[in-house]
């Protein structure tokens, strides 16, 4: 049985005036007009019957809606649209302006052919459709940082593979980093039955934890310490447990961001003590992507926060150090493909950048 109420507004609203479109193909319009009494509640039978069609045929329209939206409808008899309102040089004209301009809604883009071409368009779908005919898709911008050195970046990946080249038995190379997850759920989206509401339980608290960690890509071992707060104190407790956990490596590498704390005054004269065997390697600045760990995080939330409710706090941590500490070594086949150090270096030159 399909229930009634499956279209949102504006899907409901593209399908009515695409019914309504005298200069759309007859065959899409019957199509658009079928969904559209489906969603007022009528059955298949009922819309088969006033169309003189059979049942199934309402049921594969409606399929073909689900699975691929109104280009779905139109696919099965290559309809393409009407022809364009436009001429070619106000076509270009347009194009022209959406890629100076990039606006953010098909409205202003109907105003701007209204006021440059006189030409009033009543519905989105059309809009829509002029848009995908002049290559134009809706697009989100990536945040890109306007610091982004491409030479620096460069330079730190041919450094770190130099340093993996010459690498004798007795070193080791570590990523490092502090991460803060908070006792909150973060909802993300899931395939579900389309008539079935869903929802995630949210927490009240808003009590963080502090990690300040570390991982080995060769064999994914990892040294997390729970901390109050990630500062100087907790560099020199890591870098000491790290010690620890490679008793016989001469000297081990550690990669790092460039936070205040990884450079104070207390971490370098603890660095300089007689038989210390570390040695920092700092990514560049604004470079997250440098840093391994930095997708262990994204790959924690994955797994521990994404769509996920811890009742309390203790269970929230538990289940964040349990997954950091020992899910994720015992597991580092699962889990090695997802962080890695397949770096590249980011410009933002490679991008247009808004202002």
């Amino acid at each position: 049985m399909i229930r009634p109420g499956f279209l949102d507004s504006e899907s409901r609203q593209d399908l009515t005036e695409l019914a309504r479109d005298g200069s759309a193909a007859h065959r899409l319009g019957r199509r658009a007009n079928a969904l559209v009494l489906l969603d007022d509640g009528m059955s298949c039978e009922a819309i088969a019957k006033v169309l003189l069609l059979d049942d199934d045929t309402i049921r594969t329209w409606y399929r073909l809606y689900e699975e691929d939206g109104i280009e779905g409808l139109a696919a099965s008899f290559g309809y393409e649209g009407s022809a364009c309102r436009l001429s070619e040089a106000q076509q270009d004209k347009l194009k022209a302006w959406i890629t100076d301009t990039l606006p953010r809604t098909t409205r202003e883009v109907g105003a701007w052919i209204e006021k440059e071409c006189g030409i009033e368009y009543q519905g989105r779908s059309g809009l829509v459709a002029l848009l995908h005919r002049l290559d134009m898709e809706h697009r989100k911008p990536k945040p890109v940082s306007r610091k982004l050195d491409p030479e620096k970046q460069a330079a730190f990946i041919k450094k770190y593979e130099d340093l993996l080249n010459r690498l004798d038995a007795d070193e080791v190379v570590l990523f490092a980093d502090a991460v803060h997850p908070t006792h909150a759920v973060r909802p993300v989206g899931c395939w579900a039955p389309k008539d079935t509401p869903i929802a995630v339980a949210q927490t009240s608290g808003r009590q963080r934890l502090n990690i300040h960690g570390a991982i080995d890509l060769e064999t994914g071992n990892t040294r997390m310490l729970d901390v109050p707060t990630v500062d100087a104190a907790s560099t020199i407790r890591l870098l000491i447990a790290l010690q620890a956990l490679y008793p016989r490596k001469r000297v081990i590498h550690l990669f790092l961001d460039n936070a205040r704390y990884h450079h104070a005054k207390l971490v370098q004269a603890w660095l300089a003590q007689p038989g210390c065997r570390m040695k920092l390697h700092f990514v560049p600045a604004y470079c997250p992507h440098l840093d391994s760990i930095e997708r262990l995080w994204g790959l924690m939330h994955k797994h521990i926060t994404h769509n996920r409710c811890h009742e309390t706090f203790a269970g929230f941590s538990d289940a964040i150090l349990t997954f950091l500490r020992d899910e994720v070594p015992r597991n580092w086949r699962r889990y090695g493909d997802d962080v890695t150090d397949n770096f590249r270096v980011i410009s933002p030159k490679g991008f247009r950048i808004l202002a």
